[in-house]
């Protein structure tokens, strides 16, 4: 897989130890901007099942865009070659529990006396310090902790996990992202390199800033499905149409809102009272039984593209063949495998979503890219080392 030249990240050179979850989702943003990001694979094991079977695959689609080295790292040549590699290196970035990459004998200590300038980042769930730090847990535990998931969901109902959107990827894949190229940047000041600290719980509750700011004035109710934006309100709700289909409607300002209920005809004087609390859940039902009157694709026609603040729901098969999605090449094709395109767009260094490669189907050309002679490359081949 040839290295591609462009994006506002080339020129830069990051290892990741691949693992599953948050960590690929940072890396594949890196390398989606230009960053040569090489994949430490594991050496497949002819004998070991797969237990995610789109991992190594092109459906593996956070593995996007990057070449991938297979080592046994617990080999202590392999080992070696890694430490070499951390020479030549930006960065690092890894997503297991703890303490594992100091038992590999990979830890920030010994990485970054090889090379002072070099960024490690790390992402895990709890973080790398406090009680719960070494304990196992997925996404929804650690939105749990964070305050976000008591808030999400209806109010007659458990908190609904949000997929693993907010921990997973925005809460720990993106600040880990954000936090590698912070500290890089950084680095071509100082000369020094550092640990990026990357927790989800951090990052869950950084994302409910906005949440956590109107609490502390008071207009923000701790019950679940009481507030403007977390479907308690009737003008900011998805609703089921006379075909099964969803629609959502955000209109919060006056001005929206009044717009929503002159094109639905939504005549009646209590729609009037938007933001009267009390009113809410008879408003909840009446627009309820309004939108179920005709189909998606007959509101579609009436509201969208106006400053109702309206969209349909759509699933995955559908989004991208949305008009608006479709213009904007919000998805692109990889290999017959569609896939969001890399964001945030460029004006200048655009970004590009590459192939996924096997594991470890890279090794040679790495090595000889990132400076090793075809006769070392050769014997680390000979000797089952790559």
């Amino acid at each position: 897989m040839a290295k591609r030249p462009h994006g506002p990240l080339t020129g830069l050179r990051v290892i990741e130890m691949v693992g599953i979850g948050p960590c690929p989702f940072a890396a594949m943003m890196l390398a989606d901007m230009g960053a040569d990001v090489i994949r430490i694979d594991r050496k497949p094991d002819p004998l070991a099942p797969n237990p995610y079977p789109t991992l190594g695959t092109k459906y593996d689609v956070m593995a996007r865009g990057r070449r991938s080295l297979a080592l046994d790292v617990k080999h202590p040549r392999a080992r070696q070659l890694l430490l070499d590699l951390v020479t030549k290196a930006d960065a690092l970035v890894e997503g297991f529990r703890p303490g594992v990459m100091e038992r590999l004998g990979l830890g920030p200590d010994l990485c970054m006396e090889r090379n002072p300038r070099l960024v490690y980042g790390r992402v895990t769930g709890w973080g790398q310090t406090g009680p719960l730090a070494p304990a196992a847990g997925h996404d929804l535990n650690y939105v749990a902790l964070s305050g976000m998931l008591h808030a999400m969901g209806d109010a007659d109902r458990p908190p609904s996990p949000p997929l693993n959107l907010v921990g997973d990827f925005g809460g720990g894949g993106m600040m880990l992202a954000f936090g590698v190229v912070c500290a890089m940047l950084e680095a071509r000041i100082s000369g020094r390199g550092q640990v990026v600290d990357a927790a989800m719980t951090d990052g869950a509750a950084l994302l409910g800033s906005m949440m956590y700011g109107l609490r502390a004035h008071g207009s923000w109710s701790a019950a679940r499905g009481a507030n403007f934006i977390d479907g308690g309100a009737p003008f900011y709700a998805t609703y089921a149409c006379a075909d099964g289909k969803f629609i959502a409607v955000g209109a919060i300002e006056p001005q929206f809102y009044a717009r929503l209920l002159a094109l639905t005809g939504a005549s009646d004087p209590a729609f009037a009272r938007q933001w009267d609390r009390d009113d809410w859940p008879a408003l909840k039902e009446r627009f309820a039984a309004l939108f179920a009157t005709r189909p998606r694709g007959a509101w579609c026609a009436l509201l969208e593209g106006t400053d109702v603040c309206f969209a349909p729901v759509l699933d995955m098969d559908e989004a991208p063949r949305h008009p608006h999605n479709a213009a904007r090449k919000t998805f692109v094709d990889v290999d017959g495998v569609t896939q969001p395109a890399p964001a945030p767009r460029f004006s200048r260094t655009p970004g590009q979503a590459g192939m996924v490669a096997a594991p470890g189907q890279d090794g040679a050309a790495i090595l000889a890219d990132w400076g090793w002679t075809e006769d070392a490359i050769a014997t680390l081949r000979r000797d089952n080392i790559v």
